[in-house]
């Protein structure tokens, strides 16, 4: 007696087809799991045998093969119960075969019920790219699983409601599609900070551009503070970011039923304590790092030099290619990492260098020695360096609101609109992640720009990196501007963030 039933799983954060294979044979009683199964998978063979038990089925006494196939990649986790379950009561004839346009993913307790399950919309992505037309999932992953599209997505409680389903006694209603709209989770405004208009105008181009920006300033400046205020004015998800980002919370395990959805770009800020594996990625069984979870948003390193060099110097291959590859023995895996770099630091290790009333208490040596633990390297692939100095007193208790975060966000999503419609072909959806060829076309300089950028170029010793970055943060100038080209003004504000003279 034999049963195929279809399922998913998960590699990275993109599903691929699993089928699970059930045979029944003459022999001692036996219940084998092959097909590179982990101690997860292995581990679902009492889950199984119980809730098939406690639903009232008998549990076929005979010798029991499961193959979960592609046999050649390794299984993991907990999403074959389900499959399993419905295999075996299939191949022992107490349910007819379910048809191979349907598949099922889920895990079990003892007594049937269905428990939450990781990766769920990368998998339904990949069940509707098979030309899936049925999937089952756990009730709780029902309407993360449901935003993929193209498949009929069935909220599955427990095995008896599975199985009178099946059956057609009483069929399960499909999961809607969960709405993308409505109201964003609140963040603190604009209108909170007080002074600090050249770092306002900074974030403003920064958000507009999808720029790297690095803050210098002494304690008390509020570096933190507005960094954490950007959220406020970044511009609108698209339907493919939300897809993107949700894959991967999915399957570092960060949705739930309340939020089944990634609605507003990620903020994420890791401790300085962070480690390598947790900013990049890794374990045993490769889950998304910091730099992947922040994937379509934003991720904020304050006290930079604060961290470790080697986990600094990681960011430098992500922060070019978009991407981060984790290798291990067992295979590599690829997670999406297009951030936005927001860093925050001061200007020595006491802080007060350059304060206009407190003495700073460093010696050169000390200063040199701090700043020397931001390489280079990182540096060059930061696009705006931009100083917070400190406040004054009738800045401080000046009464008047400042500009608030909607009405940034409005310019920096009219900003993205052109560079939407700009990058239509080629898929690039802001200027910080334009290409060579693409800095040729929208980046044309007259020249008088030509002659400034020169100019610049051998006066600040900039790098090949450094002046296409110049050229990318002047076009989202011109673009907050409404400028069809970009004019000298537009490329000396571009100049003048590339101030490496703070760094040194």
């Amino acid at each position: 007696m034999y049963a195929n039933v279809k399922s998913v799983g998960v590699n990275g954060v993109g599903g691929y087809p699993v089928g699970v294979e059930v045979y029944l044979s003459g022999g001692l009683p036996a219940f084998e799991i092959v097909g590179l199964p982990d101690a997860a998978v292995r581990e679902s063979r009492e889950r199984v045998r119980a809730a098939i038990k406690n639903n009232g089925f008998r549990f076929p006494v005979s010798r029991l093969t499961v193959n979960l196939a592609p046999a050649d990649q390794k299984k993991a986790g907990t999403v074959y119960d389900l499959p399993m379950l419905v295999g075996i009561l299939a191949a022992d004839g107490d349910l007819r075969a379910p048809g191979d346009d349907s598949a099922f993913i889920g895990e079990l307790s003892l007594t049937g019920e269905l428990r939450p399950v990781t990766g769920a919309l990368p998998m339904a992505v990949e069940a509707a790219r098979c030309g899936l037309r049925h999937l089952y999932v756990p009730e709780e992953n029902a309407a993360e699983a449901a935003f993929a599209g193209g498949v009929r997505v069935y909220p599955v409680r427990d095995v008896q409601s599975l199985i009178r389903h099946l059956r057609g006694e009483k069929l399960i209603e499909p999961a809607e599609t969960p709405d993308i709209t409505g109201d964003a989770p609140m963040v603190p405004d604009f209108a909170d900070v007080k002074g600090q208009e050249g770092v306002r105008r900074a974030f403003e181009i920064a958000a507009a551009g999808g720029h790297n920006i690095l803050l210098v300033g002494p304690p008390g400046s509020g570096k933190s503070m507005m960094a954490k205020r950007l959220p406020g004015i970044l511009p609108d998800m698209s339907r493919e970011e939300i897809l993107q980002t949700t894959e991967i919370h999915s399957v570092a395990g960060l949705t739930d039923r309340e939020h089944p959805i990634v609605r507003t770009r990620p903020f994420r800020a890791p401790h300085h304590s962070v480690s390598t594996a947790g900013l990049a990625g890794g374990g045993i069984r490769p889950r998304p790092g910091e730099i992947s979870l922040a994937h379509n948003g934003v991720l904020f390193l304050d006290e930079l030099p604060e961290f470790r060099s080697d986990v600094l110097e990681l960011l430098r291959q992500p922060l070019e290619d978009g991407q981060v590859t984790i290798s291990r023995a067992s295979g590599s895996v690829t997670f999406p990492s297009r951030f936005m770099l927001v860093c925050a630091m001061n200007p020595c290790a006491c802080g007060w260098y350059g304060h206009p009333t407190r003495p700073c208490r460093c010696s050169y040596a000390e200063i040199r020695r701090y700043r020397s633990r931001i390489s280079g390297p990182l540096l060059d692939r930061i696009d705006i360096i931009v100083e917070a100095p400190a406040l004054e007193y009738d800045e401080l208790r000046r009464r008047a609101p400042s500009e608030s975060s909607e009405e940034i966000r409005a310019r920096v999503n009219r900003a993205r609109e052109v560079q939407r419609r700009r990058f239509a072909e080629d898929g690039s959806m802001c200027n910080a992640h334009m290409t060579s060829g693409d800095l040729r076309t929208w980046c044309a300089l007259t020249s008088d720009c030509e002659e400034l950028l020169r100019g610049a170029f051998d006066a600040m010793g900039l790098s090949a990196r450094s002046h296409d970055r110049i050229l990318r943060v002047a076009r989202t100038i011109a673009d907050l501007a409404g400028a069809e080209e970009i004019g000298p003004e537009h490329l000396a504000e571009a100049i003048q963030y590339r101030t490496v003279e703070l760094m040194e």
